[in-house]
């Protein structure tokens, strides 16, 4: 341990620690703006200069490692006034009509300005303008970009994609698309990663609000939204509610007052992938000799989308089954348009997802199996937020509401799909059915959740075969565990990749909560949500049983591969 003294007051720190972080450890703040522990630490913004007896020039707090004896103030006139200055200088190269921004009321840089009392900038405003393709899924406006470089480390350190670098120098600096190609043009999986980590309104995702509220106006279009698993424990986080308020049934009754004429649960959808790509994965197995090991999980866009760039040599490991959300619009648009004598073309579907990626997804022309556009429009959680403000909905005064029937039933296993590993628990639950006939322990698989290292990996005994799983997120773990896949130093039957830290819960269309990682909280609490759930097994669930009694038949029925699976090789990533 070190002993120093910050602002006449006496701590103790680990050796190595920096002064930002024996500080906070006292209760001092120091402001920032660049900073992310472990990702940039490169002291780019200066806004957490600190003085230190002895030392000539001011010093970032952030990537300065304290020293036995030393003392620091982070009050000093003199590292005030810097900081006030390099904040100045920031915003001249800021577009400041905050109003406007997709991060009005929560951005850091706004946060900070006004603590440190910048009601004038003395410095002329000379902000880039913003040129980029706002049809695209994952929107950057140079304008407000602070050059912090946050974006770019999460993408290479984190996703180890790359996606964004710097141009220029000094003033002259610019991020953009590595190369100075077109984002189009490149191979962003389009996770969000950079959105959640922007400190500002540098980057976000397409809006889609109108489009939505188009159709919520039209009287004779039907309406009907469905809500992700992750979407319940995040939705209400910037809406005033506390976690133990903020169910999935005020959610149903806040969507209903939004307009929507039936409010569905993604969990039902997510329970039929069980169902579709647990037989799969069974079913590969009793024809193990015909098939290429591991079964990938292809429930997550941003991972499909990587594999595809990166790995096209192992996409035809992917399971062949559609994600739920595509799931959900093919039966919306079929079995269910089919129930309340509406044509698919007169629905208009919408889901709710944590996610960015989900936007490119719908849009893929070959994964529609209804004969109209499956889902129409896919929101953020973001989105949702901001869509019931626009609506003037109070949410503290909402009486819990159930989801609708028959889409509205989902299982404990449906709720982990937010979860790393809760894909692959899920689907071992129902696996273990399908060869034994019987149900195991729920919490048999629990040696696949959470995270340690670049990935979990489990063996489990399944009807007398031992199955070797392993499950992973986020797309720099998933490169790791491909490479070691591919170079056969490691060998699975099954493995599930979330292309978002964490997963769902930690999706790209969260919200942001700068400077907290919150999918671990968010995951735990789709857990306990799990083993409150009367039913824990995909299979178990009455309405998709009933699907597939009146529908499908049976999981890889001929109409099952028809609505419920895809073709991975009928489209590209990059165009």
């Amino acid at each position: 341990m070190v002993k120093l003294t910050v602002n006449k007051t006496e701590i103790t720190a680990p050796e190595g620690a920096t002064i930002l972080e024996a500080a906070r450890s006292a209760g001092i703040k120091i402001p920032t703006l660049c900073h992310l522990k472990d990702i940039n630490e490169i002291g780019a913004c200066r806004v957490c200069v600190v003085e230190v007896k002895g030392r000539d020039k001011l010093l970032a707090a952030c990537n300065t490692p304290v020293e036995e004896g030393m003392e620091v103030r982070t009050d000093s006139p003199k590292a005030l006034r810097a900081r006030k200055t390099n904040l100045e200088l920031i915003l001249s190269q800021h577009d400041t009509e905050c109003t406007s921004c997709p991060r009005n009321s929560n951005c850091t840089l706004q946060t900070l300005s006004e603590e440190m009392g910048i009601t004038e900038n003395p410095y002329p405003v000379t902000a880039p303008k913003m040129n980029w393709d706002t049809d695209f899924p994952l929107i950057r406006d140079n304008s407000k970009c602070i050059k912090c470089m946050r974006c770019v480390q999460v993408c290479e350190k984190v996703q180890s994609l790359g996606i964004w670098d710097i141009d220029g120098t000094g003033s002259y600096t610019r991020v953009g698309v590595a190369g100075g190609k077109s984002i189009k043009s490149v191979h962003c999986a389009l996770c969000g990663q950079c959105i959640t980590h922007c400190p500002v309104g540098a980057l976000y995702e397409r809006d889609d609000i109108a489009k939505v509220t188009g159709a919520l106006a039209d009287e004779g279009t039907v309406t009907l939204v469905q809500v992700a698993p992750a979407v319940r424990v995040a939705w209400a986080e910037k809406l005033g509610l506390e976690r133990a308020e903020a169910n999935e049934k005020k959610l149903a009754a806040a969507l209903r007052r939004i307009g929507f004429d039936y409010v569905f649960d993604t969990n039902f959808s997510a329970d039929l992938t069980i169902m579709e790509e647990g037989s799969e994965f069974v079913d590969k197995l009793t024809h193990r000799s015909e098939n290429k090991f591991p079964m990938f999980t292809s429930c997550c866009p941003g991972w499909v989308r990587f594999i595809k760039t990166e790995y096209p040599d192992m996409v035809d490991m992917l399971s062949t089954a559609k994600s739920p959300q595509q799931m959900f619009g093919a039966v919306a648009k079929t079995y269910f348009a089919e129930k309340i004598g509406v044509p698919a073309d007169k629905i208009y579907s919408v889901s709710v997802m944590p996610c960015t990626s989900k936007k490119s997804e719908c849009d893929i022309e070959t994964i529609n199996g209804s004969g109209a556009k499956d889902v129409d429009a896919v929101l953020t959680t973001r989105e949702l937020d901001r869509l019931i403000k626009l609506h003037g909905i109070d949410v503290k005064s909402l009486k819990e509401e159930e989801f609708d029937s028959p889409l509205g039933d989902g299982s404990g296993a449906a709720v982990i799909f937010g979860a790393t590993g809760g894909v692959m628990e899920a689907a071992l639950r129902s696996a273990y059915f399908l060869v034994t006939g019987k149900n195991p322990d729920p919490d048999a698989f629990r040696a696949v959740r959470g995270q340690a290292g670049p990935w979990r990996e489990a063996e489990f005994d399944i009807g007398g075969a031992t199955l070797k799983v392993a499950v992973a997120s986020g797309l720099g773990n998933a490169r790791k565990l491909l490479d070691a896949i591919r170079a056969k130093e490691v060998e699975y039957d099954f493995v599930e990749i979330m292309a978002c830290p964490g997963g769902c819960a930690g999706g790209g269309g969260q919200p942001i909560c700068d400077g907290f990682e919150l999918a671990g909280e968010r995951g735990s609490e789709l857990y306990e949500t799990d083993r409150k759930n009367p039913v824990r097994f995909s299979h178990e669930n009455p309405s998709v049983g009933k699907v597939y009694e009146e529908y499908f038949t049976a999981p890889l029925s001929h109409k099952a591969h028809e609505l419920l699976h895809t073709d991975h090789f009928s489209w590209d990533v990059v165009k």
